[in-house]
């Protein structure tokens, strides 16, 4: 935990960035690169009956750690996938709950 689930970026796109920006992330947590999933979604993008690039998304699935990391969070993938010539993306974060989240059924709220 923290989850990267990434639309509209390939896989080798991401292999490029992928060792510096847990880096980055680890760092600015305070935890080990072995916290952070990066999932990599491909699917296909359809508009006006045509097969298109899809928008690049970074949904970040998370525990709650205050908006000013949250800030620095996205700025630092922001940058990698700028990085890579892709002028725009957007970042959205989902929060869990520690109590509505299990590890080998025991809550985080319990550890």
């Amino acid at each position: 935990m923290p989850l990267l689930i990434i639309r509209g970026v390939s896989v080798d796109q991401v292999k490029l960035i992928s060792s510096t920006l847990v880096q980055e992330l680890a760092d600015l947590c305070e935890c080990g690169t072995d916290n952070f999933t990066l999932e990599i979604v491909q699917s296909t993008y359809v508009f006006a009956g045509e097969e298109v690039q899809g928008y690049p998304l970074i949904e970040v699935k998370w525990f709650e750690r205050g908006q000013e990391m949250q800030d620095q969070f996205a700025a630092i993938i922001t940058r990698h996938i700028h990085s890579l010539g892709i002028p725009d993306v957007e970042v959205a974060f989902s929060t869990f709950l520690e109590s509505a989240y299990y590890l080998n059924g025991h809550s985080f709220a319990s550890m």
